[in-house]
């Protein structure tokens, strides 16, 4: 069975569709699927039963990250430790996991997944991992052992001997975004083309409309960059003033459209999108597309609000902001505005209102307008 699915993996996909999500969304998941069948054929066949479970319990993307992390773990154990003689992370032994323990594990994230080093052929790499990355790696053996323990493969439950891994606790004068004036400068420049070279003048010609209507959407619902390179011609009802959005989770949100929106979005598409017929049959539905015809990468998107935002900051593209930062702008200039952190919670899509929060205490003004009328010393001396 393994040999057949390894032999099919890279064959043609074609979509025979009958859900309502479009057919790309349906094609990125089953290539994050085949993924995840191709590691899982490189790793011990005593795990079918966890592998079984990590398909049932989380999503697609979750999946994937938690076998990328066991892969690399079990290679660690070949290369790294005496645990094991297997040549290849599928040749290792149940016997051999049965004597890993806590400290085991502890060493592993502690000690060697903070930094080490791939060798290449013609070069040495250094892999540096900060804590969120090593918090992620104890989450997924954390799942697998606690696994392997509930279907009796091991004799005990390591886990509760792993050692915490401490997160540093996000601050909200560490908040990285947009004043509101720097907003304004930010979509004149995208309109004239100010503070552009001339060599940078003559691609914006071309993508004027496109990438204002991309920064317009992000800083008014601060969408994720999967969620706005995702859109469709096909999501928007103009008729019924909304969209639809394709949120994490694969969950459907419908969102109301506002004027300003459906403006840039309606220039775009009839002064600068290319007709359909010029289009292939797998872009034709996307709605931001890129010179070549086809749905614009997330990689192009988030270089491109770099760009801008960069001209905006006077610093290098590589050091402008990311379009995270600009629905930090969305969230914080929101709130600022007076509507409720229930409200900005519920169109930002966040799980927690703890994290709507963080932008609501960003408020440097006040704090500024706090000291400057808590004076302890006279100035008129």
């Amino acid at each position: 069975m393994r040999s057949a699915t390894k032999n099919n993996i890279n064959k043609t996909i074609r979509v025979h569709n009958k859900s309502n999500t479009p057919d790309f969304l349906v094609l990125q998941k089953q290539k994050m699927i085949q993924k995840c069948i191709e590691i899982e054929s490189k790793l011990p066949s005593f795990l079918s039963d966890f592998f079984l479970f990590l398909k049932s319990s989380v999503a697609t993307s979750t999946r994937l990250a938690y076998l990328e992390d066991i892969y690399f773990f079990c290679l660690y154990l070949i290369k790294e430790t005496h645990k094991t003689d297997a040549e290849s992370p599928s040749h290792i032994s149940l016997d051999t996991f049965k004597t890993i323990t806590a400290k085991d594990i502890n060493f592993f994230l502690g000690q060697y997944c903070s930094r080490y080093i791939i060798e290449g052929e013609h070069s040495f790499k250094v892999i540096e991992n900060h804590q969120r990355s090593l918090a992620r790696k104890k989450s997924s053996l954390s799942v697998m052992f606690k696994n392997l323990f509930r279907d009796d493969l091991i004799p005990r439950n390591i886990t509760d001997g792993f050692n915490p891994i401490q997160l540093p606790k996000p601050q909200p004068d560490a908040i990285k975004r947009l004043e509101i004036d720097e907003v304004v400068k930010l979509l004149d420049i995208v309109e004239n083309g100010d503070l552009l070279t001339d060599k940078e003048k003559n691609y914006w010609k071309k993508t004027k409309y496109r990438d204002r209507a991309i920064l317009v959407l992000f800083l008014t619902y601060g969408l994720r960059l999967n969620e706005l390179q995702q859109l469709n011609i096909s999501s928007f009802n103009f008729n019924r003033g909304e969209f639809k959005l394709y949120r994490k989770r694969g969950k459907e949100s419908l969102m109301p459209i506002n004027y300003s929106c459906e403006e840039v979005i309606k220039e775009y598409i009839y002064y600068e999108r290319v007709a359909d017929e010029n289009i292939s049959a797998e872009h034709q539905d996307a709605l931001f597309l890129s010179l070549q015809k086809r749905r614009m990468t997330i990689r192009a998107i988030r270089n491109m609000v770099k760009k801008y935002t960069a001209l905006i900051l006077g610093t290098s593209s590589r050091n402008g902001y990311s379009p995270h930062k600009l629905r930090a702008t969305a969230a914080t200039a929101l709130i600022q505005q007076g509507f409720s952190i229930f409200d900005v919670q519920n169109l930002m899509d966040h799980d927690n209102v703890a994290t709507t929060q963080l932008y609501a205490a960003h408020k440097k003004d006040a704090k500024r307008e706090l000291v400057k009328n808590f004076e302890w010393v006279d100035s008129e001396k």
